[in-house]
């Protein structure tokens, strides 16, 4: 798991705390809006954080070249593929921006074919996911494909 800039240390948290129950590796992206040992931050999953976080990283071209995931899934409102029809094998990188703006438009132009999107019905006034609710969807979505020996189900 990889948050690009979040900006409000709860839902950070959270996704921490989702990172140590699911077995997965955080790594966050700067810059953040909020310090690491935020007071928010650790009420809300900082006591995980030792079996969790993975690194923060300067930008995210620094992780990548440390890192070198072998696949990624960039989520955002604008993705081409539905989060149904992703295909996610073990290992791979779910990436999600702040909850402000997202993902940084040059990194959606630069990783286009691997933008996905989760459903969702069009209200004016219900723009997005919480990131951290939107991170437990996808999580969750990549571990039951990975845990169905058949394939996958259409959810829906």
């Amino acid at each position: 798991m990889v948050l690009v800039e979040p900006k409000i240390p709860p839902n950070t948290g959270n996704v921490a705390r989702l990172c140590a129950v699911t077995g997965s590796r955080l790594h966050l992206v700067a810059p953040l809006g909020f310090r690491i040992d935020d007071k928010d931050l650790r009420r809300a999953g900082l006591d995980y954080w030792d079996k969790v976080f993975g690194a923060l990283w300067p930008s995210f071209d620094d992780l990548l070249a440390s890192e070198k995931p072998a696949r990624m899934h960039l989520f955002t409102g604008r993705g081409r593929t539905g989060l149904w029809q992703a295909r996610f094998q073990r290992g791979d990188w779910l990436v999600f921006g702040d909850e402000v703006s997202g993902l940084p438009q040059p990194l959606l132009d630069r990783f286009s074919d691997l933008c996905v999107r989760v459903p969702m019905i069009e209200n004016p006034t219900a723009r997005s996911l919480n990131l951290s609710t939107c991170a437990g969807i996808c999580v969750y979505e990549a571990l039951r494909q990975i845990h169905t020996p058949q394939g996958v189900a259409n959810p829906g």
